[in-house]
């Protein structure tokens, strides 16, 4: 059964909308608030995302780039339903990485057509990501290097799966807290650089040169696209 996670404050038509879901087969989980729509989304691990753009305490924008630099959620489809209905508004919240974009009023047969739609379309990322010798599987969460497995925790394997799975792209700090340790951290911007570190001395051949994760003076943290290119077809396992 697929699950979609709903945020819309609108009471009456939430309601509609999660009844012929449910009717139709998905499972539904939800929100009439922004707040805490990233962390409901973490914790629910929603198949789509249908999102209000005008929220009472929150940007659905926001909330959708949010979603689209998050490790785990990423790749999630999301539907923007809105009443913003200028061309400027479509083309942004497509931009923003929206999948479609449905404007009130609307049909709820259409919704659920352009939801299947997106299922029938959705391409589920690759389950092994391989840099050099470095190899990444997404589904085991395990990581080998040279075909060894290296032992990583949680927090180090959800950060090195973002970092790989988006190579030469440059994160500040912040970005990567909001991505990989959620909104609502107790932490601070320098527990990226001591997980940098730990990373580096599990998976670097020198530390203190690395070949992956490389410094950005200024600026943050990214993953050598280069090494991503000199990635083998294939990797034995031991």
């Amino acid at each position: 059964m697929k699950k979609i996670v709903l945020i819309e404050d609108d009471s009456d038509l939430f309601a509609l909308v999660k009844y012929n879901l449910e009717k139709d087969g998905f499972a539904v989980a939800g929100s009439q608030t922004g707040k805490g729509a990233l962390e409901l989304c973490r914790r629910e691990r929603p198949d789509l995302i249908i999102l209000d753009i005008m929220l009472p305490d929150s940007d659905g924008l926001e909330i959708c780039k949010g979603l689209r630099g998050h490790s785990e959620l990423g790749h999630v489809p999301i539907i923007f339903l809105t009443a913003r209905v200028s061309e400027t508004d479509r083309i942004l919240g497509l931009e923003l990485g929206a999948n479609d974009y449905i404007v009130k009023p609307f049909f709820i047969r259409e919704l659920i057509a352009r939801i299947k739609n997106q299922f029938r379309t959705q391409a589920a990322p690759a389950r092994t990501i391989r840099a050099g010798a470095l190899e990444l599987d997404r589904a085991s969460c395990r990581v080998l290097l040279r075909g060894i497995e290296i032992a990583l925790t949680a927090t180090e394997f959800r950060l090195l799966e973002f970092l790989m799975s988006r190579p030469g792209v440059v994160y500040s700090r912040e970005q990567l807290l909001d991505s990989v340790w959620g909104h609502d951290r107790a932490v601070t911007d320098r527990t990226v650089d001591v997980y940098i570190l730990r990373l580096r001395q599990k998976i670097e051949p020198d530390p203190a040169n690395p070949a992956f994760i490389r410094a950005v003076r200024g600026f943050g943290y990214s993953f050598n696209e280069n090494s991503m290119e000199a990635a083998p077809r294939s990797s034995a396992v031991v």
